[in-house]
């Protein structure tokens, strides 16, 4: 099962053309720069674009076709806006069972109390929404959302209208959710962390087109996407806590290349964590160094190389089955003789928790 999109849309000049295959299950993120089209792809599965032409199937359910256009209140889906949108007049407890009431008896897979309990609203129940916070609101209207019982949920930078602290309460929600339900999820958002956090698959987006889509892993280390040309770029690893040490307060967390050691409060033995490393993070040497303050030293190979303007490459390099990126001066890897195949130690100065 999957969810098969072949879709155009023309808006003035600005044209929506994909062609795209999403996982039925887990967190799609959908990634790209303002006006890549982000918002316009969810609103044409969603059926608010009713010009938009071509194909659309929902794990094996024909929402759009030649002859056929369900409209978008008979597409099983839920949506979270940037806004939540909430029915001022209603209470937290009728906004919901708003939702619930659209959905038969029979088809209703998820109940409007569950919602409440994954989203930690129960004490706002009674309460109106404009005596929210923002992050409150949010969780209501994500709430109302998975009362829907959708069979697809789309979610439109939800988080990006919240503070801070808004956002990091919000955050463990979403991941809980993702954990809890069967129900692929299409995630909006222009704040990379987020994307990091949440999504197993990665679509990107550029002018309106796919620039790329696959496993999130996978394309974080891709040197040939956009997301290696951004200041920022980085991998993403998967690990497991093992170990702590006390003394130092360190997590000694294992994962497709070895083991690191990540400073911090203390994480569950057992527990799986995203982690990052930056590739400004990522240094380069010839031999095992002795007598330096880095604790993540290791033997890698390098796969290959890209120049990022004058004065820079990126490395991609390979620890086990781990890909890892480097940004080193040209003077570096020339000095190094740095070149694909070649075998390197990589020293990581910093690692952090997708949180």
């Amino acid at each position: 099962m999957s969810i098969d999109a072949r879709l155009r849309l023309r808006r003035g000049s600005f044209r929506l053309e994909v062609d795209l295959r999403l996982p039925s299950s887990g967190v799609s993120g959908i990634f790209g720069p303002s006006g890549c089209g982000k918002t316009s792809l969810l609103r044409a599965i969603a059926g608010l674009e009713a010009d938009c032409d071509g194909e659309l199937v929902v794990n094996g359910d024909f929402w759009q076709g030649p002859g056929r256009f369900l409209p978008t209140h008979r597409r099983p889906l839920g949506f979270v806006f940037q806004q939540p949108g909430l029915f001022e007049h209603l209470s937290v407890q009728d906004n919901l069972l708003y939702g619930q009431r659209r959905v038969k008896p029979a088809e209703r897979r998820i109940d409007w109390k569950q919602a409440v309990e994954w989203l930690g609203i129960g004490p706002l129940l009674t309460r109106m929404p404009r005596s929210l916070s923002g992050g409150e609101r949010q969780r209501v209207a994500i709430a109302r959302a998975l009362a829907l019982s959708p069979a697809l949920l789309l979610m439109d930078e939800p988080l990006a209208a919240l503070d801070r602290d808004s956002r990091l309460a919000i955050l463990p929600r979403l991941e809980d959710l993702h954990r809890e339900l069967d129900i692929p999820v299409l995630y909006v958002s222009h704040a990379r962390d987020e994307i990091a956090r949440l999504s197993d698959h990665l679509l990107l987006m550029r002018e309106g087109c796919i620039e790329a889509s696959g496993p999130a892993a996978e394309l974080f280390a891709r040197l040939d996407l956009s997301l290696a040309r951004e200041p920022d770029s980085a991998v993403v690893i998967e690990a497991r806590m093992e170990q702590r040490d006390e003394d130092y307060s360190l997590n000694y967390l294992s994962f497709a290349g070895g083991r690191l050691a990540v400073a911090g409060a203390a994480l569950s033995i057992g527990e799986n964590r995203r982690l990052q490393v930056l590739a400004r993070d990522v240094s380069i040497t010839l031999e095992r160094q002795q007598g330096t303050s880095i604790l993540n030293i290791f033997e890698a190979q390098i796969e290959a190389l890209k120049e990022q303007g004058d004065a820079q490459l990126l490395l991609r390099l390979r620890i086990g089955d781990q890909p890892l990126l480097a940004r080193v001066t040209r003077k570096s890897a020339a000095e190094l003789e740095l070149e694909p195949g070649k075998r390197v130690y990589a020293q990581v100065k910093s690692v952090a928790l997708v949180a």
